[in-house]
């Protein structure tokens, strides 16, 4: 299997000193690093707490997915959501081995701690503790209530140093909540004010927006696993995907000269995921960009990414209409089967979805209609980046002697 780069901790250290972020030692002889607080916010601040060396997360990744059912492969390829925060029917729904949740915004509730009691009662093994994820852009789609800092609609005309300092802060808040994922950084670009994507986007045109790309991910990879959406770019295809599959006639040429430049530059520095949108770019493939072997090719094979491939959420190619993507089982076996490493379902689900997904795809591959070297391919992938979070740097703490930094 091939790997990515490890993230680049040293990279992101002038982001991380920008936003006042200081070091200290722990009693341990470790290092505690004061993640900033959120505005308005006061009391004890968490540390990071350097644990292992997670250079060999890729080998136990192996190890570990070898070992399992078929079943149990498929499971962990899913990310799945309920709308609740009772912790006891959150620890319920992660029981069948799910690789992920999601966090939307029935699961905030009202302070921190209360959210760090959700996703905690989200893992069932912290020596396997699953994707967390939560779409934490700031300004327009933001599920912490206490990120007041700038967010898209500012940072798109500021340097990209103020970019990397509200990324830092921002991957902090998200740490200290327990979730280790951020589906946060749009790569998406458009000088189109009317786009609904527009006031998301980190620049009005590609090179602009792949300094500010580069610069969150950098800031962020130290805190929690950065996300660049929505591949291979919203932008160059109007319309709302939430309800549609927008489609553009731009050539794959066009595109590496245009909306490819932000997503090089996140991969570039780092990126740990890459989401997929469900874009229909018709020069290039029929299928939506999400269900396109063609567009997993690109990104592994020409952008050079290794980290993981996630769908966005299935439930959106539903809410379509279209016949063809009826389905949502159907649907999560040729996402895995076109690329992708882990299948997100959020709109039209039950609690009982995601193991229909999971039960479809092993089926798939029992059927031969799923390859099974595809299968074990994408647990892997989505095992290492669990491990490398367990064993990363951002696993946070209470620091009742921390001080924060003028």
């Amino acid at each position: 299997m091939r790997r990515r780069l490890p993230y680049r901790v040293a990279a992101a250290s002038a982001a991380v000193l920008a936003v006042s972020i200081a070091l200290a030692p722990t009693t341990a002889g470790a290092t505690a690093m004061v993640g900033a607080t959120a505005p308005g916010t006061a009391g004890p601040r968490p540390a990071v707490v350097e644990s292992a060396d997670a250079g060999g997360a890729s080998e136990t990744a192996e190890r570990l997915v070898s070992q399992m059912t078929t079943a149990q492969q498929a499971s962990s390829v899913v990310m799945g959501h309920i709308p609740s925060i009772d912790t006891a029917s959150l620890t319920a729904y992660m029981d069948s081995g799910l690789g992920g949740f999601i966090l939307m915004g029935a699961n905030i509730p009202a302070s921190e701690a209360e959210l760090r009691a959700v996703t905690a009662a989200l893992t069932t093994d912290p020596a396997r503790a699953p994707l967390v994820a939560i779409d934490q852009e700031g300004g327009i789609v933001s599920r912490l209530p206490w990120d007041e800092f700038p967010a898209s609609q500012t940072l798109k005309d500021r340097p990209a140093a103020e970019t990397a300092a509200a990324f830092a802060a921002r991957a902090s808040l998200v740490a200290r909540t327990g979730a280790n994922v951020n589906f946060g950084i749009v790569a998406d670009t458009t000088a189109d004010s009317s786009s609904f994507i527009h006031g998301r986007s980190l620049g009005a045109d590609p090179a602009s927006a792949a300094e500010r790309v580069a610069a969150a991910v950098t800031a962020e990879e130290p805190f929690v696993a950065s996300t660049i959406k929505h591949f291979p770019g919203h932008g160059a295809a109007p319309g709302d995907s939430h309800s549609l599959i927008p489609r553009t006639d731009k050539t794959l040429e066009e595109w590496r000269r245009t909306d490819a430049l932000p997503f090089i530059a996140g991969i570039d520095a780092g990126a740990s995921v890459l989401m997929f949108g469900h874009l229909d770019y018709a020069a290039v493939d029929a299928k939506p960009a999400s269900l396109s072997a063609r567009w997993h090719e690109i990104a592994r094979d020409e952008l050079g990414f290794e980290g993981v491939m996630v769908t966005d959420d299935l439930g959106m190619l539903q809410s379509t209409g279209i016949a063809e993507y009826a389905d949502p089982v159907a649907n999560a076996v040729a996402a895995i089967a076109a690329g992708n490493d882990l299948v997100l379902m959020i709109a039209h689900s039950t609690p009982e979805t995601a193991d229909r997904l999971a039960a479809g795809i092993a089926a798939a591959v029992d059927d031969d209609a799923l390859a099974a070297d595809r299968l074990q391919d994408a647990a892997e992938r989505v095992m290492t980046l669990r491990l490398e979070r367990a064993a990363s740097g951002a696993v946070w703490a209470l620091c009742a002697t921390c001080t924060p930094v003028p």
